[in-house]
């Protein structure tokens, strides 16, 4: 009888356990209201291709997220490589999903320039596989408009590190800049505007290494 109590408690306790795990691994319920349209930029370093969402103000666009995408071939990553500039236009989906850090494909409308001030349409319905997450921030509780800028570091390489802006209130602006370091960065510097020019941007960032601007906009932000 005795004998019988315990593998019934021992039986308990792994029902117990099993049913802990398995809410700690689903996770809660999307929220709805992220669903929808999340324009992005790709860009790209060394062989990789990223994209860089286009984030407004207004919910559910106010999120930055930077996200590492499979590359689809030579042809797409000379595409990227080679253009001044590459947005592409998904269909409608939950961005919640991307700030989880999910692996995620979306169907998506690729264009040469900017998608919606006159770019060239390269590809429609392109599936593009967002694998990794490196970098999430959502756009609330912001800092005001400042000459005072802040930046995060987002690691891609063991001495190569995104540097990407940390949007203020209004006016600010979206910025992604690559270092392949040799000294340390300052990530916090005074410019002369509220919203300084790209070039002097570029340049608190000259004496950390190699530099690649990637993206820089204030479209939506001013």
């Amino acid at each position: 009888m005795m004998m019988n109590k315990t593998i019934l408690t021992l039986l308990l306790s792994l029902v117990t356990l099993c049913v802990h795990a398995k809410e700690e691994q689903e996770p809660p319920p999307l929220n709805p209201a992220y669903y929808g349209e999340h324009p992005m930029v790709l860009i790209n370093q060394g062989a990789g291709i990223y994209a860089l969402n286009l984030p407004r103000y207004q919910f559910p666009n106010n999120v930055q997220v930077v996200y590492k995408i499979e590359t689809p071939g030579v042809a797409f990553l000379s595409l990227v490589r080679d253009a001044e500039l590459v947005t592409i236009k998904p269909k409608k989906f939950n961005i919640e999903r991307l700030m989880r850090g999910e692996e995620l494909e979306v169907k998506a409308d690729v264009y040469s320039g900017h998608f919606a001030d006159g770019g060239s349409q390269m590809h429609e319905n392109f599936p593009i596989v967002f694998s990794k997450k490196l970098y999430s921030r959502v756009l609330t509780d912001l800092t005001p408009s400042s000459q005072w800028q802040e930046y995060d570091a987002i690691p891609i390489s063991e001495d190569g590190n995104m540097y990407i802006h940390k949007i203020q209130q209004s006016p600010s602006f979206n910025h992604l800049i690559y270092v392949d370091l040799t000294s340390a960065c300052m990530q916090k510097f005074r410019t002369s505007k509220r919203v300084p020019p790209h070039s002097e941007l570029t340049l608190k960032f000259v004496n950390c290494g190699s530099l690649k601007p990637l993206f820089y906009d204030t479209q939506g932000l001013e």
